[in-house]
């Protein structure tokens, strides 16, 4: 028998653990053949990398390359990998969301953070004075993956993703790893800075909509402002003090824009908010044990107290 303890959040017994297996769904599987299928006309046809991909000496006569951009795979291990993370990522969030809300936020995340990584490119040259970050032709749905491990951190921030053989990390920590590695990366392989500002981008906007915007289809409310999905929440504690202020400066700029009128979400109460948390969590584990009767997803409510186990 196992001894109740306290809830917390880092109790073993209590982390959501995510198994491949079944559950993909026919609109990520969709998703799949247009990335494939971006990939193969460029190797078709290479040259259509000009009309379709963000050049950021380009992009203002080609302004429809914003849209396209995020769906075009320049190399192959680019179209396997977020093939595959679209995959993954999206079964555990379209049941949740629905189709209509995931196609909206990958549309959406899509095409801001192209703007934001053309922006971002162009900024990057006038500081390097690199003509590369004008000429080098962005492109892939990175972005929107990013934007996914934002929406993961808050639905299920203690599901736990297998990264290689036995090492797994909390969903609640993906966002800040993936951002770190892709940094370092960018000073270690230097063509790798290509992917930096559309990854940025993506976890920005995501987390600006999930955070502002999303009409949680949970709760019915609009926006998250439940202090686990802070700003602050995606960094460690000893961070607190310079993360802070930031948060309270999105919260100056978002909030006042988004919630006016809007009295159902009192940012200033966070017992409120984990209350409406856990109330989505159970919704989110019995709308899920529905749909994968086969058991590939085992959720644990984060803010209950274990049960006992034989």
């Amino acid at each position: 028998m196992m001894e109740d303890t306290a809830p917390s959040s880092d109790h073993p017994s209590s982390t959501p653990v995510v198994t491949p297996g079944k559950g993909f769904t026919k609109t990520c599987k969709g998703g799949v053949v247009v990335l494939i299928g971006g990939y193969a006309l460029l190797q078709l046809i290479p040259g259509s990398i000009n009309y379709l991909a963000i050049i950021p000496a380009k992009t203002i006569p080609f302004v429809w390359t914003l849209f396209t951009a995020g769906y075009i795979e320049q190399v192959l291990p680019g179209a396997i990998g977020n093939s595959l993370g679209l995959l993954f990522c999206g079964k555990d969030i379209e049941p949740v969301w629905g189709r209509k809300e995931l196609l909206k936020f990958i549309i959406l995340v899509n095409f801001i953070s192209s703007i934001l990584a053309f922006v971002i490119a162009v900024a990057l040259y006038y500081i390097t004075g690199k003509e590369s970050f004008l000429t080098t032709p962005l492109s892939g749905f990175h972005g929107v993956l990013a934007a996914f491990l934002v929406a993961l951190k808050q639905l299920l921030p203690n599901l736990e993703l297998p990264m290689c053989f036995f090492w797994k990390i909390k969903a609640k920590w993906m966002p800040l790893f993936v951002m770190t590695f892709s940094t370092v990366m960018a000073f270690i392989v230097v063509e790798s800075i290509n992917f930096l500002p559309t990854l940025l981008a993506g976890t920005y906007v995501g987390w600006i909509y999930l955070r502002y915007f999303q009409k949680n289809p949970l709760t019915g409310l609009k926006g998250d402002p439940s202090d686990d999905f802070s700003f602050s929440s995606f960094f460690p504690d000893f961070m607190r003090p310079v993360t802070e202020p930031v948060a309270n400066t999105f919260d100056k700029l978002c909030c006042a824009r988004s919630r006016a009128g809007h009295q159902a979400l009192p940012v200033s109460d966070p017992s409120k908010a984990s209350r409406r948390r856990e109330r989505g969590e159970k919704a989110l584990e019995e709308r899920l044990a529905g749909e994968n009767a086969g058991g590939t997803i085992e959720v644990t409510s984060r803010g209950e107290s274990d049960d006992t186990n034989a």
